[in-house]
């Protein structure tokens, strides 16, 4: 059982930057791939980034070159950081962590836990 806790979001201004991390229980983090989805109001959740056990990137095109995933295995922690942000990045973010051994994946069938989500609001 991996349980996640997000933090970093709030209000930012277009073109802007926020850092979100989300930190996670137990002794096994570096065995799970990491992903960060995110649901606009009205809007199903999409993929927005993933990193896989050994370090491997992935992004959405709507973010690839603003944001960077990464991880920090001795910390627990898997982190995104967001620059020149634009409205339509607001939404709530969640991470998700996969089963043991897992790869990282787009799809939200690929991930087994979640985060309760941090909100990020870019408007002016």
């Amino acid at each position: 059982q991996v349980q996640l806790v997000e933090a970093g979001g709030g209000l930012v201004q277009p073109g802007g930057s926020l850092r979100l991390s989300c930190a996670a229980s137990g002794r096994t983090f570096s065995r799970y791939a990491m992903g960060w989805f995110r649901q606009a109001p009205g809007k199903e959740r999409e993929f927005v980034a993933a990193i896989s056990r050994s370090g491997f990137v992935y992004y959405a095109d709507s973010v690839k070159g603003r944001f960077t995933i990464s991880r920090d295995n001795t910390k627990n922690t898997v982190f995104l950081q967001m620059r020149s942000l634009k409205p339509e990045d607001t939404a709530a973010y969640y991470c998700a962590a996969s089963t043991p051994g897992g790869a990282a994946a787009r799809e939200e069938g690929g991930y087994d836990y979640w985060g309760q989500g941090t909100q990020v609001t870019v408007s002016s």
